[in-house]
């Protein structure tokens, strides 16, 4: 099975004083290279890095490998990025089976929680690449899972490919997949609290 990470780094920062994408941590690596990281180190790809706000000068920023895609109706909010990602993702000539969607902005989210949540939603995975023994490719194409951190929803989420178009069709707004997710029972909630906080970082501390 192929799985693709979608990392948003979109968003102006408004209550940052820049965009999040140029944001770096205490040791000058920028918050996008520390998220593409993290999905590479748990073996997804292709990995797609969504801009928006200072598109270029992100872009500039993101390492060997990473693919950007420009979401031109960014100031929509975060579902104007998550439609571009998921949008480009069914453009390709073999589209993946399912997409992590991280958030640029929690930057101690690490390739051990993205790994958990591969793992706990493809339970019969094998090797770094995520290929499922199992012969059902649509079981893994319809799932839906996400990270919970002391059992509050964060980031990352994953979504399969048979959820995509439902998603692209009713995201609005600032909330990404939120409204898809509402009130569903199918999706898996994969606790990480003791890998990492999760939390989204919107001021300069």
């Amino acid at each position: 099975m192929r799985t693709a990470a979608l990392v948003l780094a979109a968003g102006a920062g408004r209550r940052m004083g820049r965009p999040k994408g140029l944001v770096t941590d205490a040791r000058g690596v920028p918050w996008v290279r520390l998220a593409v990281r993290s999905m590479t180190d748990a073996g997804c790809g292709p990995v797609v890095v969504v801009t928006g706000a200072s598109g270029e000068e992100v872009a500039k920023l993101l390492p060997a490998g990473a693919v950007r895609v420009h979401a031109a109706d960014w100031a929509e909010g975060m579902s104007a990025s998550l439609r571009a990602g998921l949008s480009f993702l069914t453009t390709l000539a073999e589209p993946p089976d399912a997409a992590i969607v991280g958030l640029v902005d929690t930057p101690d989210v690490t390739g051990a929680v993205v790994a958990r949540l591969l793992e706990t939603s493809y339970p019969a995975t094998e090797n770094s690449a995520h290929r499922c023994p199992d012969p059902s490719i649509v079981l893994i194409q319809e799932t839906l899972a996400r990270v919970i951190y002391d059992g509050k929803p964060g980031h990352p989420v994953l979504i399969g490919r048979n959820h995509w178009a439902g998603i692209i069709a009713t995201a609005a707004g600032d909330v990404g997949a939120r409204h898809y997710l509402r009130g569903r029972t199918d999706v898996r909630l994969v606790e990480a609290g003791d890998l990492a906080t999760g939390a989204d970082i919107d001021t300069v501390t």
